[in-house]
């Protein structure tokens, strides 16, 4: 989910302790099937693979279901399923502009899912074209703040091409266009610099401010949308102040 910063950095935290363990480690098994499939088996020629078997670890998948996804991925092993990226767009409560990516290997059940948990938490579906056009494709870097301060990790990226370093409370957001995200990542390392994650998102150019009362709407259909089983990630762009975040909890 990317909305919020500080609404998806707390997701990001509670992600590898989750009820939902298990739906995380599904969508992260298919992350990397799917970036074997379209790369090759081998992460140090395949950046993609490289950032999904990290984000994996990161989440505590075991090594033995990632080793097993880059082979099913890669050919070595039956049982890989056809797995399909297909792009849902739509409206929530207050208006809020939502983007939600889908990878499954049936696309009416996808469909179906996604229309029915907008339905249900004040949803609309849209046209194609008629909301993406609120974001951008941006490559994003989430390194855990630590002892580090911002200019640590300015200094570190800065001819790699990032735009932005954004502070999130608990960690830094490096923003670059997707071309750069492996060159950011790559002069984070180099610096001795952790990171937590490494993916190409969608950002949005502008966000809707949400209020006690349409807050909790909209994160109640945003979690539905993420229990469902074909849904990869999802993307909207509302923004919450600290003041309604504490209060909505």
């Amino acid at each position: 989910m990317s909305g919020h910063s500080k609404w998806a950095t707390t997701k990001h935290k509670k992600a590898g302790i989750d009820a939902k363990r298990g739906k995380l480690f599904a969508k992260l098994i298919k992350n990397i099937e799917v970036a074997c499939r379209t790369g090759g088996g081998d992460p140090a020629g395949n950046p993609t693979l490289y950032d999904a078997i990290q984000k994996a670890k990161k989440s505590s998948v075991p090594n033995d279901n990632i080793d097993r996804a880059v082979k099913r991925g890669s050919g070595l092993e039956s049982g890989g399923a056809d797995w399909q990226t297909i792009t849902y767009e739509g409206y929530g409560p207050a208006g809020v502009a939502v983007l939600i990516e889908c990878l499954t290997d049936n696309r009416n059940r996808a469909a179906s899912e996604v229309r029915t948990a907008m339905s249900r938490n004040g949803g609309n579906m849209a046209d194609p074209g008629s909301v993406s056009y609120l974001f951008n494709r941006k490559g994003v870097v989430l390194v855990p703040k630590g002892d580090l301060a911002e200019d640590d990790v300015l200094l570190a990226v800065l001819d790699a091409g990032a735009e932005a370093v954004n502070d999130l409370g608990d960690s830094f957001e490096v923003v670059s266009e997707p071309t750069d995200m492996v060159a950011v990542r790559t002069a984070l390392q180099e610096a001795g610099i952790d990171y937590d994650s490494a993916d190409a998102s969608f950002l949005p150019s502008m966000s809707v401010e949400l209020d006690e009362d349409s807050a909790p709407k909209v994160f109640k259909l945003i979690d539905a949308l993420e229990d469902c089983d074909d849904v990869q990630n999802v993307y909207a762009n509302f923004d919450v102040s600290d003041d309604v975040m504490e209060k909505v909890g």
